[in-house]
């Protein structure tokens, strides 16, 4: 589930979060970026729920309708295109998916409020009123569908931002990568697709789990050492005047270089000036752009980056 980019960005916040607690304990700073971790998935499944209780209520509402005392002949006959939207129907059924919000203690009985509102959303835009007006009925139209109304009604709305705010305050640093990754397997979900297919594993593998951990600490335990790597580097700008992010992302970066011999230097540079772009000011990108190749070209010449395998590449 989780790409080697989000792992990156979540050991970036809980630097942060370390750095701004003053705390020394680096084994509770761990237990962070796990529960960090376990969080962002908890997000993942309540958004998934989310499309399963807005499903679950319009059908409610057809049936409500059709049990009207003056019922017109729609009321009587609706049109059901969207209740039976064959990828909305599947998580709307989903044992699995019921089972495992309940063991995260998420539910979003209590806040139904939110399932009408985006409901009335939903109903009031042009995706809505093509898709019910289309007149076919296919796996790969429906699939399209949910992956339009989740990216330009539900993940935009202000009134579901507040709410994930108020619900869970970490969540809302997650909500862009959990937005990503539910637009992301929608699109690539199939008619065939397996059972879990919606559950992935937190980690890829347990090589990615000891990535997460070991960026973590040695970024944090090679501090000192790391903040001389970049001093000199910026002749025009003072240290102690760089973005305390884009420090953080230079000194993950520098870390990737120095002690990961597999990750190409070429993949560690793409990754962190992407995160600056979307994570810190706009310049950060150009800026950290500079150190990184100043600090290779150093490295390549001292034959210091020692690199071996895929990270020669």
């Amino acid at each position: 589930m989780l790409t080697r980019r989000h792992i990156r960005v979540k050991v970036m916040q809980s630097i942060y979060a370390f750095i701004q607690s003053q705390d020394s304990d680096l084994k509770k700073e761990e237990k962070f970026l796990n529960a960090s971790m376990e969080n962002m998935y908890g997000l993942y499944l309540y958004l998934l729920g989310l499309l399963a209780e807005i499903r679950d209520h319009a059908e409610e509402q057809l049936q409500l309708s059709q049990k009207k005392y003056l019922a017109t002949n729609e009321d009587r006959n609706p049109n059901r295109k969207f209740v039976n939207n064959a990828l909305l129907r599947q998580l709307s059924q989903d044992e699995a998916l019921k089972e495992k919000l309940a063991n995260r203690s998420l539910s979003w009985e209590l806040d139904d409020e939110y399932i009408k509102i985006l409901w009335k959303a939903i109903q009031e835009s042009k995706q809505y009123e093509a898709y019910m007006g289309s007149g076919k009925s296919d796996f790969e139209e429906d699939k399209k569908f949910v992956h339009d109304i989740y990216q330009k009604v539900i993940a935009p709305n202000d009134k579901l931002f507040e709410h994930l705010e108020d619900k869970k305050l970490t969540w809302i640093d997650d909500l862009p990568l959990v937005n990503t990754l539910i637009l992301k397997m929608i699109k690539k979900t199939t008619k065939e697709a397996a059972e879990d297919y919606f559950f992935p594993a937190l980690y890829k593998d347990e090589d990615d789990m000891e990535f997460a951990k070991t960026l973590f600490r040695k970024t944090i335990l090679n501090d000192e050492v790391i903040q001389k790597e970049i001093e000199g580097k910026t002749p025009n700008w003072d240290t102690e005047r760089i973005a305390e992010m884009d420090s953080i992302l230079l000194k993950m970066a520098i870390c990737e270089f120095l002690k990961f011999p597999s990750i190409p230097v070429k993949v560690t540079i793409n990754e962190y000036l992407e995160i600056a772009k979307e994570y810190s000011t706009p310049k950060s990108s150009i800026f950290i752009n500079g150190i990184l190749d100043k600090l290779v070209k150093e490295y390549q010449t001292n034959n210091s980056l020692n690199k071996v395998g895929r990270g020669l590449m």
